[in-house]
């Protein structure tokens, strides 16, 4: 028998926490709510989650910090819930982690088709080995980098790279077709899809997270085409 995929709740409000619960519990995942940051901290390692839908405004330790702690150690799935919507609020968010961003009221099945949608990215993305000798399936290979689609891993200077299914494929989107420029709508179309009602910024917090693991090198780079979007550049 499969076992039940589980969801941690963060929210402090209880009626909020239980709706959410009781739909995802009718999707058959198994649930566990929190009321604030540090039971969250607290119950991640014993609940060990598959996805963590997480509130901004908590008591406490915020939803921001958490999302923090929570990266240190684990690339789980993270959804976060706010009722703020300025577009610094996502920015943030996205630039600590979380993998996507809804803003309340939201409607349930809504929430429902963002988990699931978060989740299959997530599951097509086993950890990478520490060392693949001979690359098989859908792959780029560049000089001290090597990115592959089909087991969502990434090697940069020999050493495996940890990252979220969206940050690779976005990076294997650019890489695949190199010195070809790219606009942020055409990037957020083709990576986030109809799964995701988001604004070209949230391209721009991808590239930078990018950024910071995969340094340019001699060859190539990750380079940004003012005014119109991004490519990966290739220096002949």
């Amino acid at each position: 028998m499969v076992d039940k995929q589980r969801i941690l709740i963060v929210d402090d409000d209880a009626n909020i926490a239980e709706l959410i619960s009781l739909y995802l519990m009718k999707e058959c995942y198994e649930t566990l709510i929190v009321g604030d940051g540090e039971s969250a901290l607290r119950e991640f390692p014993n609940f060990k989650p598959n996805l963590v839908l997480l509130d901004l405004m908590l008591p406490g330790i915020d939803g921001y910090q958490v999302c923090r702690e929570l990266r240190i150690s684990s690339q789980v799935p993270i959804i976060m819930l706010s009722a703020k919507g300025e577009i610094f609020d996502k920015v943030l968010g996205l630039e600590l982690g979380a993998d996507d961003y809804m803003i309340k009221p939201f409607d349930s099945k809504e929430l429902v088709a963002r988990v699931k949608a978060v989740l299959r990215r997530y599951q097509a993305a086993p950890a990478p080995t520490p060392s693949t000798p001979k690359q098989q399936g859908e792959f780029v290979e560049y000089p001290d980098l090597i990115v592959n689609l089909t087991n969502y891993s990434v090697l940069y200077k020999g050493r495996s790279v940890d990252m979220p299914p969206k940050e690779l494929e976005l990076l294997y989107f650019l890489a695949a077709s190199p010195n070809q420029v790219f606009t942020r709508e055409q990037l957020l179309d083709h990576i986030w899809g109809y799964e995701y009602i988001g604004d070209t910024r949230t391209v721009d917090v991808h590239i930078k997270r990018l950024r910071e693991k995969i340094k340019d090198n001699d060859y190539w780079s990750l380079a940004t085409v003012w005014g119109i979007g991004y490519k990966f550049e290739v220096k002949r």
